[in-house]
């Protein structure tokens, strides 16, 4: 499958929430911790804030990086979700709903503060939201 977004640039700070939960979680990959990011999001009921999101840091991935093995999964997640709320299924406003969803999910992991350790996460996951 074609993916919606080739390269995924975080801003500043996502990177800073990213450093907060790599300490924590002691996760060292950006991916995996922008992969739970990204399902904590889906996880929510609502769309997230149309807001501009900058790109000036120098966290950068690919999307296969970002989902690996899973890459196509996550792909259709975000398809579906878009379908869900309401927006079209183009490549512009799937990148543009990715990036959306990145960015809040990082906020969410990195503003809870029950998330101390990997198995938080774990919990966090394996609990109905």
């Amino acid at each position: 499958m074609e993916p919606p977004i080739d390269r995924i640039k975080l801003s500043q700070t996502a990177k800073d929430q990213l450093l907060k939960l790599r300490r924590n979680t002691k996760i060292d990959q950006w991916n995996i911790l922008c992969r739970w990011a990204f399902c904590r999001s889906l996880a929510e009921p609502t769309p997230p804030s149309p807001v501009p999101i900058p790109q000036d840091s120098n966290v950068e991935m690919t999307w296969r990086v970002f989902g690996g093995e899973m890459s196509d999964i996550f792909l259709l997640a975000l398809k579906q979700r878009c379908y869900n709320d309401g927006f079209p299924t183009d490549k512009q406003t799937l990148a543009t709903q990715f990036r959306l969803h990145l960015h809040r999910g990082i906020g969410y992991l990195a503003g809870d503060p029950n998330i101390k350790k990997i198995e938080d996460l774990v919990e966090l996951a394996t609990k109905k939201i």
